[in-house]
């Protein structure tokens, strides 16, 4: 047998032996060792929560009677369970990582003996791999970092929707169970879910289509009035306008909220003074839809105002001089060189807004809350998005499984568009500018 597929064998049978067989001892040492520990810890753990995912518990917490008292015995806890379980399994993949190099680098050694290369020692090996891998090992701390605190969490988020967790199945009194695809066809099938759904994702697309292009147009429309050459003192108007942006938006929209309280809001207030009847802002429908647009123009239009003020600065003057020079006006102007520049400038920006605006919970939460109630919604109200009813079903009501098929939805729905959109602009087929 040659020595490399000898190396390669031995590696796949004991991790270590592959590099023992090769010479290479405190290499080999080090990698038996790591298997040796994994294999001990698998025996004393990790099959268990690896077992614990699949069945999420098997007895609940109960009463026991204990001679003549009766005491409670706290049973299987299904998501600590399931936690320890996408742990277990992350361990999993990456000792089959380990397994599979051990595996590799036993066969290239045996190849370079077989060749009758000189054979690196373990120092050695440790400054190869620091000198031609310096960049992995930099990476591999952010790496793990995103790994537990970003990756395990949206798979565990995810995992949820295809469970029972809901009140009132909730541990350690009761077990959660798996039931697959159970939750999204309560979502679909069940009237009062399916209505709210359906109205919910409606209005919330509505909302990010609104929301988007108000604050879009509005913000470009006022950084091209103040780029105008007879607008006087454009300092002070950028700095003016800015002012809403360096607000936290926290305030701002608590303060509009106050502003147009039906009762003792300056703003119904100021309606009866010039002879109107005060209007519902938070109270209708309609028009607490209207109110949370206004307000979200309020604090949208100075962001997308400052990035027009950056494209603007970048178009050369001469294509105006010499769209003057044709006879084209300040409209056709617009429309020819401003508008096309700035769009190709700021499309990917547009749509990650339109994205952002999906999952736009502040402006809702603070102004609404996502009222008025509406008694045909489940866990809802009129002005809801699906982030807010995601919120409320997971805080108020500890619908969790729902809250996650909803999270899920909100993801595909974003990634799609994002994706589908950034695609299909000029900025992302062309590489340099057009001039």
């Amino acid at each position: 047998m040659p020595k490399k597929t000898g190396a390669a064998v031995l590696s796949a049978v004991i991790p270590g032996l592959g590099q023992i067989y090769n010479r290479q001892w405190l290499k080999g040492l080090t990698f038996l060792l790591t298997g040796m520990a994994w294999f001990y810890f698998m025996i004393h753990g990790l099959t268990g929560h690896l077992r614990g995912l699949i069945t999420l518990g098997e007895l609940p917490s109960r009463m026991v009677k204990v001679g003549k008292m009766t005491r409670m015995v706290e049973g299987d806890h299904s998501i600590f369970m399931m936690i320890n379980g996408l742990m277990a399994l992350l361990a999993l993949l990456l000792y089959c990582g380990f397994y599979l190099l051990n595996i590799r680098d036993a066969f290239m050694v045996g190849a370079a003996r077989a060749r009758q290369e000189p054979i690196r020692s373990f120092g050695q090996s440790l400054k190869y791999m620091g000198r031609r891998h310096f960049a992995y090992l930099v990476l591999a701390i952010p790496l793990t970092a995103i790994v537990f605190l970003t990756i395990l969490p949206l798979v565990f988020s995810v995992l949820l929707a295809f469970t029972n967790y809901a009140d009132p199945i909730l541990p350690p009194a009761n077990l959660v169970d798996w039931v697959g695809f159970g939750n999204f066809k309560k979502m679909l099938s069940l009237d009062v879910w399916s209505s709210t759904f359906v109205g919910i994702l409606t209005w919330t697309l509505c909302w990010a289509v609104i929301a988007t292009v108000t604050t879009y147009i509005g913000g470009v429309l006022v950084a091209v009035l103040i780029h105008q050459p007879r607008v006087r003192f454009k300092k002070l108007w950028r700095t003016l306008l800015i002012v809403p942006f360096a607000i936290p938006n926290m305030i701002s929209l608590l303060v509009m909220r106050n502003m147009f309280n039906n009762q003792f809001g300056p703003v119904n207030k100021y309606l009866g003074m010039i002879g109107l009847n005060g209007l519902p802002w938070l109270t209708d429908p309609f028009w607490a839809k209207v109110t949370v647009i206004l307000a979200n123009m309020w604090i949208g239009i100075p962001v997308t105002m400052i990035l027009a003020f950056g494209v603007l600065t970048t178009i050369p003057r001469d294509l105006y001089e010499a769209a003057e020079v044709d006879g084209a006006g300040s409209a056709h102007k617009f429309r020819m060189i401003t508008l096309p520049m700035v769009l190709f400038a700021t499309a990917p920006i547009l749509i990650m807004q339109f994205a952002g605006n999906i999952n736009s919970f502040n402006v809702i939460y603070l102004m609404t809350n996502g009222e008025p109630v509406n008694p045909h919604y489940q866990y809802a109200g009129d002005t809801d998005l699906l982030v807010t009813w995601l919120y409320k079903l997971a805080l108020n009501q500890s619908q969790y499984s729902f809250a996650s098929v909803i999270g899920i939805i909100i993801f595909l729905l974003v990634a799609t568009f994002s994706i589908w959109s950034y695609r299909r602009t000029r900025s992302y087929k062309e590489e340099d500018m057009i001039t």
